[in-house]
């Protein structure tokens, strides 16, 4: 596996989900957009694609990323990871369970778990080896629908207590980020702020990357 910048630490990190319709021909976009600006990790999620297209897509992107410094997950397919160089997934509480998601990527591979607005999921993924935890949704979002809705609040008891890095997701603009900044985020989990911004992708990555540097 190639070792690339881990999800880790502080201070706030921008942390990109692509679009679903991320594919092979999706390189030069993801190139342009990390290249724009500080990203700590890329999540390739493929809902309802076959193996070929995860691979395919894998193969393409998997590089742009790491050899950026990046890291590069998979979102669900744990089962992917270790055969294909990436170095992590992010599953939720409907996917593939925590554990098995850590016993498929062994102890040296990259976890994150969402645990929507819940201190004890959150708690239970720290306990089966996650490598970060995922709050949200914090705003409305078009992305997914999100079955719950977080207050900042619970961001800034989990810096608090908790050494384990938390990202927060749903929503989250350049406008809007501040108070999850200042409540002790260590990455916001973006997706329509940076693919659908007006000026394109880099210049979202800019302007996340000068809100979080406001906020702090």
């Amino acid at each position: 596996m190639a070792q690339t910048a881990e999800p880790v630490g502080d201070p706030c990190r921008l942390y990109l989900v692509t679009p679903t319709t991320a594919d092979a021909t999706f390189a030069d976009t993801l190139a342009r957009a990390l290249d724009a600006g500080d990203v700590a990790a890329v999540q390739l999620r493929l809902k309802e694609a076959d193996d070929d297209v995860w691979r395919r897509a894998i193969d393409a992107l998997r590089p742009v990323a790491q050899s950026r410094g990046v890291a590069f997950l998979l979102n669900d397919r744990a089962d992917l990871v270790p055969g294909t160089g990436c170095d992590g997934a992010h599953v939720g509480q409907t996917d593939m369970a925590a554990p098995e998601a850590r016993r498929l990527l062994g102890a040296d591979l990259m976890l994150g778990v969402t645990c929507h607005d819940s201190r004890d999921l959150a708690m239970q993924a720290g306990e089966a080896g996650a490598d970060y935890v995922a709050f949200g949704a914090f705003f409305p979002t078009a992305t997914k629908e999100a079955p719950t809705r977080a207050d900042p609040a619970l961001l800034a008891w989990w810096a608090e207590l908790m050494e384990l890095p938390c990202v927060a997701i749903g929503g989250i603009t350049a406008e809007n980020c501040a108070p999850l900044v200042q409540a002790g985020a260590n990455f916001l989990a973006v997706v329509g702020a940076v693919w659908q911004h007006p000026d394109g992708p880099a210049a979202g990555v800019r302007a996340m990357n000068a809100a979080i540097a406001a906020a702090r």
